[in-house]
């Protein structure tokens, strides 16, 4: 399948991914806009996304993000880097109303909600599946921009056990088309500003090792979150500085998003099937990497993971 072939005939065009964006969501769905803008001018595409960080201002279409739905009846709505359609209700009207909708994700967890669906496991990203369906001489500058930072966002700039042979081949691709690959990696993945280095400082400093220090957690208050006028969009990149620990293979994260109530996100170096355990807290993702939202105290979540870590170490 390829995506020249589903645009055919096709007026009206909607694009969405999951609620807090982030490189890979924010990539791949501009990726996709950008290719229809460039290529089927005939063409009304509309990218629906909660706003983006600012790190990623730099991509082409970052401005023409709609926030809140509109009331359209699309011939086409894609879905792109979702694993699931709780996970777009923000803009559930847009789906619920297209004549047609079509799927592309990298997550295993994801068993096709859309009427169309290409759906990779094996891929690094939702980018990298989304850069098989496109003719690859048709990728501007601008798309190829969006797809390498959907890449390099997901495999953790390539060295994430999802990097494969062709991960890198198709990197090599979309930097043939002139992007400036040094400069996206240094300011959407490593740069950060002062106060994302003073909570990430705090977030280490109060981490807590576990498990014979093969587990690592931290976790961050709605109150610490206030303090420091931050939302959850400047917490990017803590668990995986987490994870970075010396002798640990499974790293957490939590941050309060309401009573009783947090974000998870965990990482595991080796061995660890963190999506397995996600997927017992209805959340998602893959074998290294992945999330939930968890109900109930800080303690009481990470003894409900550890629970669940402990059942694979003791099964290797």
């Amino acid at each position: 399948m390829r995506i020249d072939d589903c645009l055919a005939g096709v007026k009206t065009v909607g694009i969405t991914g999951h609620v807090r964006p982030d490189g890979d969501c924010t990539g791949s769905c501009l990726g996709l806009y950008n290719y229809i803008k460039d290529n089927y001018p005939q063409i009304d595409v509309d990218i629906y996304l909660e706003q983006p960080g600012a790190e990623f201002n730099y991509l082409t279409g970052i401005d023409s993000i709609k926030n809140e739905p509109e009331d359209k009846i699309y011939d086409l709505f894609f879905v792109l880097d979702c694993s699931s359609f709780d996970r777009i209700l923000p803009f559930e009207s847009c789906f619920k109303k297209a004549s047609k909708t079509m799927c592309i994700d990298h997550h295993i967890s994801n068993s096709g909600f859309a009427d169309e669906c290409v759906i990779k496991p094996e891929a690094s990203s939702a980018s990298e599946v989304l850069y098989q369906l496109l003719d690859s001489s048709k990728v501007s500058k601008n798309a190829a921009e969006c797809i390498y930072t959907g890449i390099i966002h997901d495999t953790g700039v390539f060295k994430y056990s999802c990097t494969s042979r062709t991960t890198m081949a198709i990197a090599g691709e979309l930097m043939e088309k002139g992007i400036s690959y040094t400069d996206i990696i240094d300011n959407s993945f490593y740069t950060k500003t002062y106060i994302q280095n003073q909570i990430l400082g705090r977030a280490l400093l109060e981490s807590v090792m576990f498990y014979d220090g093969k587990c690592i957690f931290s976790a961050v208050s709605r109150d610490i979150m206030n303090f420091y006028n931050i939302t959850g969009k400047d917490l990017g990149g803590i668990v995986e500085q987490l994870r970075l620990t010396e002798g640990v293979e499974v790293a957490i994260f939590l941050y309060e998003t309401g009573d009783k109530e947090y974000k998870v996100s965990m990482r595991s170096k080796n061995t660890i099937d963190v999506a397995k355990i996600a997927m017992k807290f209805n959340g998602g993702g893959h074998v290294r990497a992945a999330g939930f939202t968890g109900k109930g105290t800080v303690h009481q979540i990470i003894n409900s993971i550890s629970n669940y870590i402990e059942e694979q170490f003791s099964n290797m």
